[in-house]
Order: C-alpha cells, then structure tokens, then sequence
C-alpha cells in the first residue's frame, strides 16, 4: 500500500507535466500566453485534486495485486 505522502508527490510531478502540456497546447492553439497560463492553472487545481482521490480509491482496490506470501514464526 502506498503512502499519503507518495500518493501526493506522485499527483504533483504528473500534474507539472500536465500543465506545461495543455498550457503549450492551448498557446500552441491560440497564441495568447495568459489564456494559456490561465487555462492551464485551471485544469491543474481540478485534475489534481480528482488524481489524488482517484489514487487513494484505488490503493483501497485489491484487483490486480498479488499478495506476499504470509510467513508464521
């Protein structure tokens, strides 16, 4: 099981990645820098939040994993 704080730094370096694409994309659209900018501060204080919960939901979810094997002493 992951951890609070690894979920959190993991939603920070993918929403800074994030950003800098729709921000590049919508300049890349629309040539306006502050557009740009705003658009892209917009879709990162939404989507970070909803990727930090859509984390914590699913380390609660056991498909997929394999369990350790369990030792008895």
């Amino acid at each position: 099981m992951e951890s609070n704080r690894r979920s959190l730094l993991k939603a920070l370096s993918w929403r800074l990645w994030a950003t800098l694409i729709t921000t590049s994309l919508v300049y890349f659209l629309t040539g306006k820098g502050e557009f740009a900018a705003t658009v892209g501060l917009a879709d990162t204080a939404i989507k970070f939040f909803v990727y930090f919960v859509h984390e914590r939901a699913w380390n609660r979810i056991d498909f997929g994993r394999k369990r350790e094997p369990e030792y008895i002493i």
